[in-house]
């Protein structure tokens, strides 16, 4: 008997795809992004979710979609990669999605090689596609990295009765 993989289906463009449900802590709507200064193109900026400063990823640039629309249907995937919160953009995510592991074929080899290297698997659900994706692999090591400067950049300075200036009026 064939075990099921649980994904989270989102959408980009009139693609479906899909990441293991382990990886995502929560979907979002998109709320006020603050822009990063000399960010690369698709990097959207930061986000406050309830008290912690989180890069935003527009993954609809990161996949080379020529027209992006934003609409009520946008969420954001807040999900780990390598110990690290990405918020990333996308058309719309809404559903979990059990595939059974037999109907899940490697990828094609144009996958393979050079950017498309994040793609893992290709699910099918009757008669619809789910290309499923590697975080990590979308998100390379030096970006990670460059996100968590992007974080480290926007967090919130010390207060003043951290920095030792109590009962002083600033």
């Amino acid at each position: 008997m064939s075990k099921d993989l649980q994904i989270v289906g989102f959408r980009i463009g009139r693609e479906t795809f899909g990441v293991r449900i382990s990886h995502v802590h929560e979907i979002v709507r998109v709320p006020d992004i603050t822009a990063v200064p000399e960010s690369p193109e698709y990097v959207e900026g930061v986000i406050n979710l309830r008290g912690k400063i989180i890069s935003v990823v527009d993954l609809r640039k990161r996949f080379g979609e020529k027209t992006i629309t934003r609409t009520k249907k946008n969420r954001i995937l807040v999900v780990e990669v390598e110990t690290k919160m990405v918020g990333l953009i996308v058309d719309s995510a809404s559903e979990v999605l059990k595939i059974p592991e037999s109907a899940i074929d490697l990828p094609p080899n144009v996958f393979e090689d050079g950017e498309l290297n994040y793609v893992t698997g290709v699910g099918k659900m009757g008669d619809r596609l789910v290309i499923l994706v590697d975080l990590t692999r979308i998100l390379q090591k030096g970006e990670l990295r460059r996100l968590e400067d992007f974080n480290e950049s926007q967090a919130p300075g010390p207060t003043a009765q951290q920095a030792g200036l109590s009962g002083i009026s600033v």
